[in-house]
């Protein structure tokens, strides 16, 4: 980690931290910053954490985050904090364009930044940094943090079940960016005493039945699939949007499902927001989605999991996207993976 002996003098006596994380947090963002959150408050500093937008209600269940500022609803609330802050955590984003408005007053206040980021290229913009995009989540590197912070005390149960969830979620249920060392982690954290079970069921199973009515209305309305490609493209339009009542979090991983089918190699989940289309990208085996997020829609992520955005409506974006795929699918030999007995 970038200066790490001076963040490590800082955090050896009590500070006002402000933890934040990127714009529509997904589990990596709230369960990194939540377990951030009480292993600071365990060490006797003041702490609060914001994002700019809600998440979504199946990780409410966490200890805290009935405490965390929306910025969207509270500027003046978490400006005020920022103004008196000694430290801002910035967790699971690269550059404070992702938090907005927020960023841009952080910058203003030129308040002191530590940054924990698994994503590539990250722009100039902390103090402190650990960043390593071989890792599987800003979860794991919180793990990592905290034993470099604190290798004598056991980790807190709390703290380790966030890691977890994070970890869980942003691997796909460890389907994506697993290594030999995240396992080494999740051992470490089952041996504080976490239940997987228990974490499973409190994210994947308190889903709203309008959830599995939108998830099948995708699959049966909304789904092509383009053979030549090995591709399969799931649209949702703004009237969809109004039509279901869909929340910050309803979509979150109706990607997935797309590669459950033996013949989709590469999926694609794009929707029409009220000002931009969003893309949400997933592959199987090396072909890099990463690469069509951040050369063609301004977005980026990982090999198999990455994101992205359009100005351009969704008509014209799903034409711009198959264009490119079939470009750089086209030329792609997939490694297949046969069956097991």
């Amino acid at each position: 980690m970038q200066n790490f002996t001076q963040l490590q003098e800082i955090l050896s006596t009590p500070k006002d931290i402000l933890i934040t994380s990127h714009r529509n947090p997904d589990g990596d963002a709230i369960g990194s910053s939540l377990a951030l959150y009480h292993f600071l408050k365990a060490h006797y500093h003041t702490v609060y954490v914001s994002f700019p937008s809600e998440f979504p209600d199946n990780f409410a269940w966490m200890e805290g985050s009935e405490e965390v500022l929306i910025y969207d609803s509270k500027v003046k609330k978490v400006n005020k904090i920022i103004d008196n802050v000694d430290l801002v955590f910035a967790l699971d984003f690269n550059g404070l364009d992702r938090i907005d408005k927020m960023g841009e007053y952080i910058a203003k206040k030129k308040v002191p930044v530590a940054m924990i980021d698994h994503h590539l290229d990250p722009d100039d913009f902390s103090q402190y940094t650990l960043s390593d995009p071989s890792a599987s989540s800003t979860c794991e590197l919180i793990f990592d943090f905290i034993q470099m912070m604190d290798k004598k005390d056991p980790i807190d149960i709390k703290v380790a079940e966030y890691i977890y969830t994070g970890i869980l979620t942003d691997t796909g249920s460890f389907k994506y960016n697993v290594t030999p060392k995240l396992f080494k982690t999740c051992a470490a954290l089952f041996n504080v005493g976490i239940d997987s079970n228990k974490i499973q069921s409190l994210v994947f199973n308190s889903l709203p039945k309008k959830n599995l009515e939108l998830l099948g209305y995708c699959l049966n309305e909304c789904m092509e699939i383009i053979p030549e490609l090995k591709t399969g493209i799931i649209s949702l339009t703004k009237k969809d949007y109004e039509d279901f009542d869909i929340q910050r979090g309803d979509t979150e991983g109706i990607v997935n499902y797309l590669l459950m089918l033996k013949e989709v190699q590469v999926a694609a989940f794009v929707t029409e927001q009220p000002k931009i289309v969003k893309l949400s990208l997933r592959s199987k085996g090396d072909f890099a989605v990463n690469k069509i997020a951040s050369d063609h829609f301004k977005g980026g992520g990982h090999k198999n999991a990455a994101g992205g955005a359009s100005f351009t409506g969704l008509k014209s974006t799903l034409t711009k996207l198959k264009k490119i795929l079939k470009e750089e699918v086209g030329e792609t030999s997939f490694k297949s993976y046969p069956a097991q007995d």
